[in-house]
Order: structure tokens, then sequence, then C-alpha cells
């Protein structure tokens, strides 16, 4: 990979991974409309991990507090806020976990067409700007509860089709539910962690047991760069969203849909 390559994918995934607009799909999208070779699956692996690296720094205070929360659950004792946020966003997780075990492979070969790729980005963007339109936004981050979780877990699992959006799909169905666009967007990104962490330890025992070779220095400047753009971007997302809303990504997925209809039509 050249320098370029490099610094352009690990901006695309900083960027666009916490954004309602997907990284998969940018990811898949940018070598091919740029005339580029596929980056492949250690460069994808380092720069989601960079993205991890990111919003855990910004969120490691929550972080440590929910981790001491979850730990401190004994029984018969009532459990704190941090310990329920914390069962919350394993209740969360499971739906992606049992659907990527289920669908990888049809994920890995047809749903990363562009054709895919381009219906998803306009029917999910169509529904961000419904949700973030008529919603009520009237809940705050204390409203949420189990179900509420679960719901937003099978939301999760449909980010799994690129085009889809982890964090869109997530920010809509909780908007959907009442929700702010402030508490949308915060247990949106702390659900993002768990997934990460699965999504690269099941790819990295792929690339474990291959025979590829690994180009560390790439992979770390990837990385790196990948996690300075997804701090910058959560920091500046949370500020943006609550006062502008999702209407300007809304817009942008519509024109993405468009473009890559005409291009790889």
């Amino acid at each position: 990979m050249t320098l370029v390559q490099i610094v352009v994918l690990a901006i695309v995934q900083g960027f666009t991974e916490f954004l309602p607009i997907s990284s998969s799909g940018h990811l898949v999208l940018t070598p091919r409309l740029a005339g580029w070779p596929d980056q492949g699956l250690a460069f994808d692996v380092a720069v989601h991990l960079g993205t991890l690296a990111g919003v855990t720094t910004y969120f490691y205070r929550d972080l440590i507090g929910i981790a001491g929360g979850v730990l401190s659950i004994r029984p018969g004792k009532p459990i704190n806020r941090d310990a329920r946020l914390g069962l919350m966003l394993i209740v969360a997780t499971l739906p992606a976990g049992i659907a990527a075990l289920a669908l990888g492979d049809w994920i890995e070969t047809v749903a990363r067409s562009p054709m895919v790729i381009a219906t998803t980005t306009l029917v999910f963007g169509i529904a961000l700007w419904l949700a973030d339109r008529f919603g009520p936004q009237l809940k705050a981050e204390q409203a949420y509860g189990f179900r509420a979780a679960l719901a937003l877990g099978c939301a999760q699992a449909l980010a799994l089709i690129p085009g889809t959006s982890r964090s869109g799909i997530t920010m809509t169905a909780a908007l959907a539910m009442g929700y702010t666009r402030t508490a949308a967007a915060r247990f949106s990104f702390l659900m993002s962690v768990p997934v990460i962490v699965l999504a690269s330890l099941a790819v990295t025992v792929d690339l474990v047991t291959s025979d590829a070779p690994v180009r560390w220095t790439e992979l770390g400047l990837g990385a790196a760069l990948s996690g300075l753009v997804a701090y910058l971007t959560i920091r500046y997302f949370l500020k943006f969203v609550e006062f502008v809303g999702m209407a300007p990504f809304a817009v942008y997925r519509i024109v993405l849909a468009a473009v890559i209809f005409y291009v790889f039509a």
C-alpha cells in the first residue's frame, strides 16, 4: 500500500465509523472508486482497532465505571446505574453476535456488492431522516431499559450488511423510540465497543492462522490515524448533532446512493 492509500483509508474509517453513514460501505467503495487494490483484511482490522482506541479514550471514565459496576454485581444485591448500563450493553451485543455467526459468509460475499451498499445507504438514510424529523425526542439516556437495549441490538445486527451503518441504524432506532439525539448517539457509541472488540478478535484469529505476511508499519500508521480521527469525530459530532440534527447525514446518504447507482449500474 502507498502512503496515500494508508492515510485516506484510515481517515475514511475513523471519520465514518461513528457518523451515521456506514464505515464498511466506505471502506469497500473507496478503493473501487480510486482504482486501488483491496487493502486486505489485516488493514481493515488495524483501522477498526484504531477506532476502538478512539472511542474508549473518549468514554474511558464511563467504561471504567461500567466495568466496575458489572464486577460489583452480587446475588441479592441491588445493581447500580453503571452495572445496569453494562448489562444493557451485553444484551444489545447478543443479536449482532448471533447474526454474524449465522450470516457471516453471505455478508462477506453477496452483501459487499455496490448495489447492495447503494440500496441500504438510500433506504436507511431516509429512515434516519424520518426518525429524526418525527421522533418525539423526549427520553434521556437514563430512560434506557433492557427492552430498548434488545431492540437496539436487533437494529445493530442489520448493520452487518454494508451500507447500513451501525451507528446510523442504532441512532435511527433510538430516535424512533423517542430518545434525544444526544442519548441516541452516546448509547450507540458505547454499543460499538463490545461489537468492535468481538469482530476484531474473530478476524484476528483468521489472520493468525493464515500465511499472509503482516506489514506492521502500515497497520500501525493506519490504526494510529484512524484512532485520532475517530476521537475527534465523536467529540465534535456530539456537539454538532444536538443543534443541527441528522438531516445533513441523511442528505449525504441519499446523494451517495445516487452516485453509487450511477457509477456501478
